[in-house]
């Protein structure tokens, strides 16, 4: 395939992600077929117009319904609310379109089931937005790991914050009714933990958890009164992995003064590797080697050597962002839709994190250990 037609549903902060990737993938990357930039959808209709005249695409419309049966479009991307997420997939999945959603699958994990398995059943190719796991660092820290760096992995501990609900004044949002989000800090931020962690170490095998909700009310717009706070601000697992190494997992959208740390450390028998997104083109690796007077912490910075950075920059120590981590994964799906390899994680890889953050909400309330 030379082109593939993409239509996006929504325009807002992963909206803009999506088509900026999309709009820079064939000039970093050079080996995809190009995206063609058929339709945006959004409401209200000059809403859609006015950005898809700035993000470059041909067509707008109001009608997602539309855009998912639109014989021009091959590719839906859905960065909606959580809860629009089922019916958009399912019905982009009975077009036969491929489908990149973004995380979580759906507001249940019997209706990410369903998405996953209408997938496979319709032969659609499927990714889900966990573009941390693209980050150069990240995977040469599984590199390090593949190679026998730090020996045998015992413990993974692991911790994403950030403090964008730390303010109990902030108005209350679609983000904190079940209805709308499901789960609150687990379903948004947790589940990158978990695919970082299953792409450290592995499936977790069990897990005894907490949550709590520490603003259990928030204001209405327009100063109408109070609703209340349904999903949870913070969770905390501990967990055994299935190769038998423990672990901690933490979240919290209550973190005053967290950006996005979305930190782990591995350790290892003969070392430990370090990562903090906050400072996301770096690696902290410790070996067990040498006197012990010598020993210490190594700062790796990524660069040309750590695929596939070099296409964006020639140099190392000038960084990648955010959004480069979005090419990386367009890039990963353009190719797979084209006959490549297969792109991850997909619908089915996808559910299986979710299955870790229902479990750790479902261990939260019932107190007993679960196993997956």
């Amino acid at each position: 395939m030379h082109e593939i037609g993409i239509g996006l549903i929504g325009s807002g902060f992963m909206g803009k992600v999506h088509a900026l990737a999309f709009g820079a993938v064939k000039a970093v990357m050079g080996d995809v077929p190009t995206p063609r930039l058929e339709v945006l959808c959004d409401a209200p209709l000059p809403q859609a117009e006015k950005m898809a005249s700035q993000f470059g695409f041909g067509r707008a419309t109001d009608d997602w319904q539309a855009l998912v049966n639109d014989p021009r479009v091959d590719m839906v991307s859905i960065t909606t609310p959580n809860h629009l997420h089922f019916e958009m997939a399912m019905a982009a999945i009975a077009a036969g379109k491929h489908v990149y959603c973004e995380k979580p699958l759906s507001l249940t994990l019997e209706d990410a089931q369903k998405m996953a398995e209408a997938a496979k059943a319709a032969g659609v190719k499927t990714m889900v937005g966990y573009n941390y796991i693209k980050n150069p660092a990240f995977t040469h820290a599984q590199s390090l790991i593949a190679d026998g760096a730090i020996g045998d992995i015992v413990h993974f501990r692991g911790w994403v914050d950030e403090d964008y609900q730390a303010d109990p004044d902030l108005p209350w949002t679609w983000r904190a009714k079940i209805s709308e989000a499901g789960l609150g800090a687990l379903g948004d931020l947790g589940c990158h933990l978990i695919s970082m962690a299953y792409g450290i170490v592995g499936p977790i095998d069990s897990l005894i958890a907490d949550m709590q909700t520490i603003h259990k009310t928030r204001p209405l717009a327009g100063g109408s009164g109070r609703a209340t706070v349904e999903n949870e601000d913070t969770a905390s697992a501990l967990v055994r992995f299935k190769n038998g190494a423990q672990g901690s997992l933490s979240t919290s959208r209550s973190a005053w003064g967290r950006k996005n740390r979305l930190a782990w450390e591995v350790h290892g028998t003969k070392g430990m590797i370090c990562f903090d997104q906050e400072r996301m083109n770096e690696l902290q690796l410790y070996r067990n080697e040498g006197p012990n007077a010598t020993q210490g912490f190594t700062t790796i910075l990524t660069g040309p050597d750590h695929p596939p950075y070099a296409n964006f920059c020639p140099a190392g120590g000038h960084q990648l962002g955010f959004n480069d981590l979005k090419v990386i994964e367009a890039a990963a799906f353009l190719r797979h839709i084209a006959g490549g390899p297969a792109a991850y994680p997909n619908f089915t890889d996808a559910v299986e994190f979710e299955k870790t953050i229902h479990a750790i909400a479902h261990s939260a309330q019932t107190g007993n250990r679960i196993t997956l």
